[in-house]
């Protein structure tokens, strides 16, 4: 079949439920490229949302889960030990953020991870709860839909959800109510801390803490638009936690694995979480996610009460074992840093620039898990998003803002992040050329 063809086969016969950047089929992927049927190649910012952290096929990955095909495909949990999972223990327990963080178990999807988590909490503490973040994403279970505040897709049409689920503000400096009532005097570097204060109102108002169990928070907000909380944040809500007897979540499903220079985001703020949730990166596109905690919790829950037909599946945690291998010998956190400042550099030039700064609101991220926010109102990320795809190049949009992400590989070289970022700068440029001659407002009154 040709490669229209084959879309065609595609819309006809797949779920419409799922969402799409593009009318293309992927036939092949090799570093930080991925290549369609029919021929046609892209640089590839998605990373199959920042899942192949170290690039399609990485080699090593690659070799590892061929390798143990040949040995044990399924070692299902329940039955016994399998030797892939204790090993991938063993690699991921030096990279864990702090040492109380000892004991895992693992299972296939994030959402999934994300409901481990929540059942491991209101099991230890006896207590029902969950506090979420307005703009997080955890999933799109009936668990995890309850507790995702991105968007209302995810849940439009389907409650009853899980009950018990309560949100606060997540720290959103560029799009704070407090800063945008400031008059100019408010700083995106010096936070309010308004959100602090919200969680400690709807502690006693609408959940008290003997009824909860935990907060669950992204280090840095994922879909909610890449958004790294101002540097006391998260120690505000360890200390609220500690106080409260509630457990604190870090869902680093997107953000762990290297993606912000750091193996954990959370480690970045030096805060230590009682459960610790991640996927995507932990096996490089084997479906693969886990959670960890300190033993005395973990050990509260009785035998049976946790597994799954394909949890911590052989292969992927072989695959895993050799992401963990990769990250000690390639310096990939280095490339993170290095790279990292290129793109975002050429991101802070392009707001910087008279000729185009007028279409940028906002550039934020750490690592390589950047973002973009666009003057709201006009769709530039989209149009940005389709020049890129036009020039060859994946890229992301996300959360209701107008707003572009951006998921290189980890270890994408020097030359192709010059090419990503050319190629995003031209893409910036000639949007910004269609648009001068409407020109008339600022940026102040964009924002009304």
């Amino acid at each position: 079949m040709s490669a229209s063809a084959l879309a065609q086969f595609g819309t006809k016969h797949v779920a419409r439920g799922i969402g799409r950047l593009a009318a293309e089929v992927i036939e092949s992927g090799s570093g930080s490229y991925v290549t369609m049927v029919g021929g046609r190649k892209m640089l590839d910012f998605t990373c199959g949302i920042g899942v192949a952290n170290l690039g399609h096929c990485h080699p090593a990955v690659t070799k590892a889960a061929q390798s143990q095909t040949g040995k044990l495909v399924h070692g299902q949990i329940n039955i016994a030990f399998q030797k892939p999972y204790l090993d991938l223990v063993k690699s991921l327990l030096p990279l864990m953020p702090h040492e109380s963080l000892d004991t895992f178990f693992f299972w296939n999807s994030g959402a999934e991870a994300v409901e481990a988590a929540v059942k491991l909490a209101r099991h230890a503490t006896k207590k029902q709860n969950i506090i979420v973040m307005q703009g997080s994403y955890h999933g799109r279970t009936f668990g995890t839909m309850a507790m995702t505040r991105s968007k209302t897709v995810y849940g439009e049409n389907y409650a009853p959800l899980m009950p018990g689920v309560f949100s606060v503000p997540f720290p959103y400096c560029a799009q704070c109510s407090v800063a945008s009532h400031s008059n100019g005097k408010y700083s995106f570097e010096k936070c309010c801390m308004d959100p602090v204060l919200q969680l400690e109102l709807l502690l006693k108002r609408e959940t008290a803490p003997s009824d909860t169990a935990a907060i669950i928070i992204e280090p840095v907000l994922g879909e909610g638009g890449y958004v790294p909380p101002p540097a006391e944040y998260l120690a505000k809500v360890r200390e609220i936690c500690d106080k409260n007897n509630i457990l604190l979540i870090a869902d680093e499903v997107q953000s762990g694995f290297g993606r912000t220079g750091k193996m954990f985001a959370i480690e970045h703020w030096g805060v230590r979480p009682d459960i610790l949730i991640m996927a995507k990166g932990i096996a490089n596109g084997f479906p693969l996610s886990g959670i960890v905690s300190r033993k005395e919790l973990m050990d509260m829950q009785k035998p049976g009460s946790m597994g799954g037909t394909y949890a911590g599946n052989a292969v992927s945690c072989a695959a895993g074992v050799a992401v963990a291998k990769a990250f000690q010998e390639e310096r990939i956190l280095e490339n993170v840093a290095a790279r990292g400042a290129e793109l975002k550099g050429m991101l802070e030039a392009a707001k910087s620039d008279p000729k185009t700064g007028k279409m940028i609101y906002d550039v934020r991220g750490l690592g390589l898990m950047l973002a973009l926010e666009c003057m709201p109102g006009h769709g530039y990320g989209s149009k940005i998003q389709a020049k890129c795809m036009e020039k060859d190049m994946l890229v992301l949009t996300t959360s209701i803002y107008d707003t572009l992400r951006f998921i290189p590989p980890l270890n994408i070289t020097k030359e192709d992040m010059a090419k990503g970022c050319q190629i995003i700068k031209e893409a910036i440029e000639e949007v910004a050329a269609g648009e001068r001659p409407a020109e008339t407002k600022t940026k102040g009154q964009a924002l009304e």
